[in-house]
């Protein structure tokens, strides 16, 4: 460890709900069996390398106000980056997390080329490996930064310009194989600009046709080197182009579909990303799940009254407790996890506010996966979803769904509903009730 966190001289450790040590887990127990797995191999949790340690706290309306010493203007690039990497490191071991997430470049500088890019990003590989060695922490998924570079202000895959595509492709290389080497659970591609701003200049048909074939390069790419991990979509509906092609999982599945990528790809969903498509958080990964597409999460929560990105850490075990649950209900991750693709408030300047935020959301994901699990261990809500729909499993449900009898065509359909006179009654879906079992199993967890 370093001594960057001084105000944090031990690593966080686990002190039960009675604490009232603001730098102590109340909830959160690594070690913890719950069902089959320990929370820890439950949740699978990841500090992002972006916006803890690459974000200077700026906005739109005024600069940084985070003290990041390695972010300082006077410091060589490479010192910069080794500096920021062993203040990162520090904060994963004293927090306890697994896993951590990064963009290339923000581990390693661009430099002046494309080649010193690529040398710097493999150099500072090499020190991150040490780094992994030495604390155990693993890399949850790397992916390329391909939305910030002025040559990506009209997308990466989707560019109008060939060239552009080359170069994002050549940078998703580089990233790849560094994220092989350090032995990564996943890949990402966020298209950050993949979208439009307005139809007047822009061939959706070739754009889309562009995403799939960048897409079908990538899953190439992993074979060819043998990554065994997982390549993740990450759906955003907007923000910052007006329109972006990977909106909701929805509309992921049906353009992996129509590139042949349904097998090969899943996704990486966002809490604050399902906010700006209009839906629930639950909704996305129960869509993920139906479509068997869902891969991850990062965990985090948006503002009611804001329409973008904020980015803000999880508080709401209601929220989280219904998307594990789902989580759960799907077989739980595999190579996926919860990341905290989270920011601090600008105006959280003290060096450890970043732990109380990041204690707080692990906390709120850990109390979430007991009523989760609580929750379908006991079946309840199972067992009333599958009694809503227990006429299909026999009698004219079944015939309607493979075709046989009266179910065989909406004329066969036709004669059954005149002979019999069918006339169902409607049978109430019980929300508010099973609402308040909700409430109940959140009341009754420890």
């Amino acid at each position: 460890m370093t001594d960057f966190f001084t105000t944090v001289p031990e690593p966080v450790r686990f002190e039960g709900p009675e604490s009232d040590n603001p730098l102590a887990f109340r909830w959160y127990d690594a070690d913890r069996v719950v069902g089959q797995k320990t929370m820890a191999e439950h949740l699978r949790m990841a500090v992002c390398y972006w916006h803890s340690f690459n974000w200077p706290g700026n906005d739109v309306f005024g600069d940084g106000t985070f003290d990041r010493p390695w972010l300082a203007a006077d410091l060589e690039p490479m010192e910069a980056a080794r500096t920021k990497m062993a203040a990162a490191f520090e904060f994963f071991e004293k927090l306890g997390v697994p896993y951590f997430c990064f963009h290339d470049h923000d581990v390693a500088p661009t430099g002046s080329s494309f080649a010193e890019e690529t040398a710097n990003l493999n150099e500072l590989a090499d020190d991150m490996a040490v780094h992994m060695e030495r604390t155990g922490v693993g890399l949850l998924w790397g992916t390329a930064r391909l939305f910030g570079h002025p040559r990506y202000m009209a997308g990466a895959a989707t560019n109008p310009n060939p060239e552009v595509y080359a170069r994002a492709a050549a940078q998703v290389k580089n990233c790849m194989d560094v994220t092989h080497r350090l032995g990564g659970q996943n890949y990402v591609l966020w298209g950050g600009r993949e979208g439009y701003e307005t139809l007047l200049n822009t061939d959706l048909s070739r754009e889309l046709d562009q995403l799939g074939r960048f897409l079908n390069q990538v899953v190439e790419y992993k074979h060819h080197i043998g990554f065994h991990g997982t390549i993740l979509l990450e759906p955003k509906p907007q923000e910052p182009t007006k329109h972006q092609y990977d909106y909701d999982s929805q509309s992921c599945f049906a353009f992996l579909q129509r590139y042949g990528l349904e097998d090969e790809v899943k996704v990486n969903i966002e809490v604050n990303h399902a906010t700006l498509s209009g839906h629930d958080f639950q909704h996305e990964l129960a869509m993920a799940a139906a479509c068997g597409i869902l891969g991850s999460v990062d965990a985090n929560r948006g503002d009611d009254r804001l329409g973008w990105d904020t980015d803000q850490f999880p508080n709401s075990v209601e929220e989280m407790s219904l998307g594990v649950y789902e989580i759960l209900r799907a077989g739980g991750f595999t190579t996926g996890g919860f990341n905290f693709d989270t920011k601090l408030r600008r105006m959280s300047i003290a060096r450890d506010d970043l732990f109380h935020a990041h204690i707080g959301g692990m906390d709120t994901l850990a109390r979430s996966l007991l009523v989760a699990h609580s929750m379908l261990e006991d079946g309840v809500l199972e067992g009333r979803r599958s009694g809503r729909y227990a006429g299909w499993e026999t009698g004219l449900g079944a015939d309607i769904l493979h075709g046989n009898g009266p179910g065989a065509s909406l004329g066969s359909l036709h004669h059954f509903v005149g002979d019999t006179e069918l006339d169902p009654a409607p049978i109430s879906g019980r929300q508010e009730e099973l609402e308040n079992l909700v409430n109940r199993f959140i009341e009754r967890v420890r």
